[in-house]
């Protein structure tokens, strides 16, 4: 895997733990998952 850097807003970042918590994720699985529903 590569390391991607990504600039997201505050409200953004709060949005995406959440997601990860609700989710048992960590963020990179979060954003993986996210990323895999996007791209279907």
């Amino acid at each position: 895997m590569q390391v991607v850097a990504v600039r997201l807003t505050a409200e953004e970042l709060e949005a995406l733990d959440a997601m990860a918590e609700r989710n048992a994720m960590s963020r990179s699985e979060a954003i993986r998952a996210a990323l895999a529903h996007f791209a279907v």
